[in-house]
């Protein structure tokens, strides 16, 4: 399998095509190449009748977890930076193998295959062995309590990618402390995926806060949406979640758009997920919110294993103050994901609406 070395372009528009999920993976590597190469049609995560510029190698619908899906145009140029930035990050070379254990129906499984491209390798399953693999932290979680063969696949590993949804302190310490040599990841579809390895830039990547707002600059911005411009001020693009900056590198503290506010207070979701799941360990905990006549919006809380309210709301108090207080524990048999890993806040406010 030959890498690409030199983007080809066409000074018309190219069409687009939908990823067949009947596709085998050798397939998919395979119009992905063309499509990277210019030499076959750009491909999309879904079914689209647009055409798009010659210079857009992938249309990857975001998943719609916080708002409206959007379908994001990202360059092969934008695609190949990325990849080679994350190369150079983790010191992977020609021959070097990744194993694909996420759903090419994003960006995060995407790259997995574009960066194989890069190596001249096929990705593998995990009934194989793999210098390298990118998951999200709920495969994690299921890798060190009950899929020892996921953990058996990860150990052999030199490094583990781990993004799409935030890495809680307690779950991190415990993969190292079982010799899986973690790098978590931040970044969004409109920047090819990940471009803040461990808190630091890829090169050629910057970062900055814009009122509290993550914003990131380099050569992996998306070029637009299908349907219209990225905002971008100066060359920045001004994500959605908020951060901080200590000792140089970025802390992702959660989105601004996961905000609620109930009896007239902010509440961050993720905020109080993070923090519980590093409270309770070995526990899958998510938060969300149910509208409510007294409080507008109302906290709640769900998680596979027992959890009594006071343990919770004295937790919460201690952390965060009076008013982050669940008025809703679930004791649930499963968490629901989207396909990439993240909760459905969702379906559990519909679920136990």
């Amino acid at each position: 399998m030959a890498y690409p070395m030199v983007v080809m372009e066409s000074p018309v528009s190219q069409d687009l095509r939908a990823i067949d999920t009947k596709w085998s993976t050798p397939q998919l590597l395979e119009a992905l190449l063309r499509a990277l190469t210019g030499d076959g049609p750009a491909l999309s995560t879904t079914p689209l009748s647009n055409s798009v510029p010659p210079e857009i190698a992938l249309v990857v619908t975001t998943s719609g977890s916080t708002g409206t899906p959007k379908s994001v145009s990202l360059s092969a140029r934008a695609l190949i930076a990325n990849a080679r930035a994350t190369h150079e990050f983790i010191g992977a070379s020609v021959g070097d193998r990744w194993s694909l254990l996420l759903p090419t129906t994003h960006i995060a499984g995407l790259n997995v295959l574009i960066r194989s491209i890069e190596l001249g390798t096929i990705p593998v399953s995990v009934d194989n062995t793999a210098d390298f693999s990118a998951i999200v932290p709920t495969q994690l979680h299921r890798a060190l309590t009950t899929d020892s063969k996921l953990f058996s696949h990860l150990k052999g590993c030199r490094t583990i990618l781990v993004g799409g949804a935030p890495l809680s302190e307690e779950l991190r310490k415990q993969a190292t402390s079982k010799g899986l040599n973690l790098v978590t990841t931040y970044g969004t579809t409109e920047t090819c995926g990940g471009v803040i390895y461990n808190g630091v830039p890829l090169n050629g990547v910057q970062f900055k806060l814009i009122d509290e707002r993550i914003a990131l600059k380099g050569p992996q911005l998306a070029t637009g949406y299908l349907d219209s411009t990225i905002p971008i001020d100066d060359g920045w693009f001004i994500t959605s979640d908020l951060g901080e900056i200590q000792d140089g590198k970025l802390v992702v503290l959660g989105r601004a758009d996961d905000q609620i506010i109930s009896g007239g207070e902010k509440i961050s979701l993720s905020a109080v997920e993070s923090y519980l799941q590093n409270e309770f360990a070995n526990q899958e905990i998510v938060a969300f919110s149910k509208a409510d006549p007294e409080w507008g919006e109302k906290l709640c809380i769900a998680t596979t294993q027992a959890l009594s309210m006071d343990a919770v709301s004295n937790k919460l108090k201690s952390k965060f103050g009076r008013h982050v207080s669940p008025k809703e524990v679930h004791i649930v048999s499963a968490i629901p994901y989207l396909p990439i890993g993240k909760p459905d806040r969702n379906r559990l406010a519909n679920d136990f609406a």
